[in-house]
């Protein structure tokens, strides 16, 4: 260490080096302006011939290098920092535990703009008004245009409406502009104000609660830190005690975080809480645009957005005074990120509640076998709602054994008969399929021959609309061919079922019905879930079929019968989390049935009926089923009774990435002996050794307490960055990992 005469900058970049960077302070700062830096700001400094912008992370005087070798940063960008020291150490805490170089843990919390190099100003938010003339107008006026009327009533009744508010309420901008043409409204530019309480915290009053429910809610405690599983039969009422928990944070001058897994529940979700709620609400998820998501983000840094909702990366929203978090189907896998910063939300949203003193609510239907394992061992505190709210009952499962019989593309005469049945009756039929495009596979007749993508060990899926090949792992894309390239027949079959095919067939069997699919193609552009939603939600008989995106969380009041295509994957999943993934879809999807007064029914097509896993699941319900697999994973050492973490390698040449991995595994033994406290396995082939162009491996680590884990991670991944492999693979560590492929 090296002492400096003046004082040194210590700065995190996003740079995949797991180090801070130490610099000179700005040429230009005068001593006053430097005793004011505090971590969490942002500048921008020189790295080799880039500018970049880093988090200051401490002013110091000690040096590894000598001071004439240290450049000095270019400058401040706000003085303000844009990372609060609660944030910082949570994001400092959470790279160290995922193996993740600091400045990337650091610049994950931060909007894309901030990272930019923007500073971090409030804008005034364009908002319209009534006019006096427009607040004179009686109610039922302006009754010929349905959208004027329910626009002049929705600012009548909440005295102002931001534009961006529109969008959710399903009214065009054009409407808006009608309604100022007639000096009914005005359009008026709004500085957020963080001060203004309206004098009542709800616009509608909160349901009561029902026996079971009430005990759940009075055991949460909101001036501590506690982490509750509420554990809730799908349409249990789980979210109205979101609600009214959120409503008692509010009530206590505090904020609310509120978690959920998918962009395609946001909007719904803000809807639900716009209606109960009169404080300003925002949305963080990756749907907005860079100044949308920053203006969120201002708003819940200066404690103006009071409820603050989003997807994985909104657990690292400023809170200017946090009260609660709330995860929604906390089981979900999309909480996980899968590259990068390989951090768990659900996980690290424990963490940031203990040192924030608050509580946490994890939500499920079918909670994680980790977060159910907690909950057995008192860890957290179990909440169990297992009747469904108001008169709605639980759907019939029924197994339909699809073993020699001949089905009409993917579909049993007796799943047929019974959407023909739900539709004539008014109602609403669902069928899941988990899988997109036209079909999986396009076969040969002849041969035999299977389209594979040239990058991956993976067939292509057949597209429909428009008609070619696409690879889901790699993207890479092809026209479909006349003749098969192995012997020449034009006798080219797509083979299987996909949604595009299942859209196309049930049209054909109800051509009087409309048919909406939702998956990640139909999906694809902005508003595209709500627009496709808006039918379901209107009441009219349909059919929905999707893939998992219609399993989460969603409320589809008309739908009495769920139809699940093939429910087979998942019991021979190579994946030892496979069968947990099954029983949760597959309930969470029956879920959709049978939600409001009408009773539901669910048909499960399967070749196994007669498998433990899906007897267990029907007949005993998902508890069984996790217990069942709990004791599996007891006995086979698998998480939540041992702690694993990866350490992946891929290369172009397959060889490479064996070698590193075979040459990480050596340095690991060497920092530490396997033993039945720390084990190794591999390196591996990858559950799909090749995609992308490259041969992927991993080498498996496998412990009985996190402690040592880390610590031979941490040396070992310093280690790896020097080594002169590393350079030639890419690599990565994922501690926790979700998915094994």
């Amino acid at each position: 260490m090296t002492a400096t005469q003046i004082p040194l900058l210590e700065i995190a970049l996003p740079v995949p080096l797991r180090r801070h960077f130490d610099y000179l302070p700005p040429a230009d700062m005068s001593p006053e302006q430097l005793a004011q830096l505090v971590p969490g700001v942002l500048l921008r400094v020189p790295f080799g011939r880039q500018q970049l912008v880093g988090v200051l992370v401490a002013v110091k005087s000690l040096s590894e290098q000598p001071e004439h070798k240290l450049r000095a940063a270019f400058g401040v960008i706000d003085e303000q920092p844009a990372l609060s020291p609660e944030l910082l150490e949570l994001c400092s805490w959470a790279a160290n535990y995922y193996q993740c170089a600091p400045g990337e843990g650091l610049h994950t919390a931060l909007p894309a703009l901030l990272r930019q190099g923007e500073q971090a100003r409030l804008r005034g938010e364009p908002v319209l008004r009534l006019t006096t003339e427009g607040k004179g107008l009686p109610e039922g006026a302006l009754k010929r245009s349905p959208k004027q009327a329910a626009l002049l009533a929705a600012l009548q009744q909440r005295g102002q409406l931001a534009l961006r508010e529109l969008s959710e309420l399903d009214i065009p901008g054009t409407i808006a502009k009608a309604l100022i043409d007639k000096g009914l409204a005005q359009k008026i530019e709004v500085t957020p104000d963080s001060g203004v309480q309206p004098a009542t915290l709800l616009r509608e009053p909160p349901l009561l609660l029902s026996d079971e429910q009430r005990p759940a809610f009075e055991q949460i405690q909101y001036h501590s830190f506690n982490t509750y599983l509420l554990d809730g039969a799908t349409g249990s009422g789980k979210t109205e005690i979101y609600l009214q928990a959120i409503a008692e944070t509010l009530k206590n001058g505090k904020q609310a975080l509120v978690l959920v897994p998918e962009i395609g529940l946001t909007p719904q979700t803000l809807q639900r809480f716009q209606r109960r709620f009169n404080l300003p609400i925002v949305a963080l998820h990756s749907g907005l645009n860079d100044r949308e998501r920053l203006d969120a983000w201002l708003q819940a840094r200066a404690g103006i957005a009071r409820i603050i909702i989003g997807t994985r990366s909104a657990l690292f929203t400023p809170l200017k005074e946090p009260g609660i978090i709330i995860i929604d189907e906390e089981h979900d896998g999309s909480f996980k990120q899968q590259d990068g910063f390989r951090y768990s939300a659900r996980d690290l949203a424990a963490m940031r509640a203990h040192r924030l003193g608050i509580p946490l609510i994890l939500g499920s239907a079918t909670p994680s076998l980790e977060t159910l394992h907690n909950a057995k061992l008192e860890r957290y505190r179990y909440l169990r709602l297992q009747a469904r709210a108001g008169n709605a009952k639980p759907p019939e499962i029924e197994l339909l054994d699809i073993r020699g019989e001949t089905l009409h593309e993917g579909f049993a005469q007796a799943s047929i008969n019974a959407i023909g049945d739900t539709l004539k009756r008014g109602n609403q039929a669902l069928v899941f399929l988990n899988r997109r495009g036209y079909a999986p596979a396009l076969e040969c007749h002849d041969c035999g021959w299977l389209a594979s993508c040239n990058h991956c060990d993976a067939r292509m899926t057949v597209h429909n609309n428009p008609r070619h090949l696409h690879c889901h792992h790699c993207d890479h894309q092809r026209a479909l061919p006349k003749r098969c390239p192995s012997c020449n027949s034009s006798k080219l079959q797509p083979l299987g079922q996909g949604t595009e095919r299942s859209e196309l067939v049930l049209q054909e069997l109800f051509p009087a019905t409309k048919v909406i699919r939702v998956d990640r193609d139909s999906t694809r552009n902005k508003n595209s879930m709500q627009t496709l939603l808006a039918d379901v939600h209107s009441g009219e008989p349909c059919i929905l079929v999707g893939t998992q995106m219609l399993a989460k969380g969603h409320h589809f009041e008309d739908v009495t019968l769920v139809v699940i295509i093939d429910a087979d994957a998942g019991l021979f999943s190579t994946d030892f989390r496979g069968p947990e993934r099954m029983g949760q879809l597959l309930l969470q999807v029956a879920g959709r049935a049978g939600r409001a007064e009408k009773p539901g029914r669910v048909l499960l097509q399967t070749h196994h009926t007669d498998h433990p896993l899906v007897q267990t699941l029907i007949y005993k319900g998902y508890h069984a089923l996790a217990e069942l697999i709990l004791q599996e994973r007891q006995l086979t050492q698998l998480p939540p009774f041992r702690h694993l973490a990866l350490l992946r390698a891929e290369s172009k040449q397959a060889q490479q990435a064996v070698h590193f991995l075979q040459q990480a595994r050596q340095l690991a033994e060497a920092i530490q002996a396997p033993s039945p406290a720390l084990s190794y396995l591999g390196p591996l082939p990858a559950m799909m050794e090749k995609r992308g162009d490259r041969f992927r491996y991993q080498l498996q680590f496998n412990a009985a307490q996190r402690k040592p884990l880390q610590a031979l991670l941490s040396q070992l991944a310093l280690q790896l960055e020097a080594h002169p492999l590393a350079s030639k693979v890419r690599w990565s560590i994922d501690v926790d990992p979700q998915d094994m492929a």
